[in-house]
């Protein structure tokens, strides 16, 4: 485990996961470039809005994430991954409890204010997105622990997040804000495989059944690769769907620009692939997180310049 952090800032630091937070503005960069590319004026109040509050419940989920692991003894002294503050002693259950509130209050105002612009259906859907924060490994049923972990993170860091912010800027949802939600819930998912493979032998000791431990780490891996796949197979497969003038109109040749960050994913997936320690495996969780926000920034260049191009 790593050293014990030596301040009250580097301790609640190590708790929101700071490496985690470049995925979670992607899917916000992603929608700017897709409402874009259907014809919207860029609105800088609601993408700050989304941005503030994607990353409030990226830190949210993080948080309870380790105060519920904490309490289901899943967080152990032969935890492989970075500290975690409640497993190390280093912040009260009350004090995590009370941060995890102040951060939901925080994204929950933003998201009333985002309401007045998309309308109330946006009420729904972030109270749907705070309870999956919470229940990831928390509640009654933490679906993280039933192998379903992989469907929220691609539902809500992926669909929800494009789809949400496409529409604040657009009014409307359009195909392609789905279609451009793909990539980033892949990416996104496959940050979790990478925790999720490097935690199967805790993980099965603390009853955590990811799919990581009920099918093994050659499924894992392939799941990661099947990840990276989804990513750069997307923007291909809107070039000629925007040609035949369908979901994709609109979109030009730049879509491809992805493509330029693939050095990046090549070195990920090699580790993925290898045996040894699941140590060396969390330079890939940062790295992964990493790709998925030079993905997103180069995927949104791509989708906002096809207008101008086309």
């Amino acid at each position: 485990m790593n050293q014990t952090p030596r301040s009250a800032l580097q301790t609640w630091l190590l708790a929101i996961r700071p490496a985690t937070l470049p995925a979670a503005a992607s899917g916000v960069v992603v929608g700017l470039g897709a409402a874009r590319a259907t014809g919207a004026a860029f609105r800088l109040d609601t993408a700050l809005g989304c941005l503030a509050v994607a990353l409030l419940l990226q830190i949210a989920a993080n948080l309870a994430n380790d105060l519920s692991d904490f309490r289901r003894g899943a967080d152990t002294p032969d935890r492989l991954g970075p500290t975690r503050v409640a497993a190390a002693g280093l912040v009260s259950l009350r004090q995590l409890e009370a941060a995890v509130a102040l951060v939901l209050v925080a994204a929950g105002g933003i998201g009333l204010w985002l309401a007045t612009v998309g309308g109330p259906v946006l009420i729904a859907l972030g109270a749907a997105a705070m309870v999956a924060a919470l229940t990831y490994t928390g509640g009654p049923f933490p679906y993280g622990y039933r192998g379903l972990g992989e469907l929220f993170v691609f539902l809500f860091f992926g669909l929800l997040a494009v789809v949400g912010t496409a529409e604040l800027q657009a009014g409307r949802v359009e195909p392609l804000h789905v279609l451009a939600a793909l990539p980033v819930g892949a990416l996104s998912t496959a940050i979790l495989v990478v925790n999720n493979l490097r935690d199967i032998a805790t993980d099965r000791a603390a009853g955590k059944r990811t799919l990581a431990v009920r099918f093994g780490e050659g499924f894992a891996r392939a799941e990661y690769a099947a990840c990276l796949v989804v990513a750069w197979a997307t923007p291909i497969a809107l070039l000629p769907i925007a040609w035949g003038q369908g979901a994709g109109a609109g979109v030009g040749p730049l879509v491809l620009l992805p493509f330029l960050a693939l050095p990046l994913a090549a070195p990920l997936w090699r580790t993925v692939r290898s045996d040894g320690d699941p140590r060396r495996l969390n330079p890939v969780l940062r790295g992964t997180a990493r790709l998925s926000l030079v993905f997103g920034l180069l995927f949104a260049v791509g989708l906002a310049a096809g207008p101008a191009l086309s």
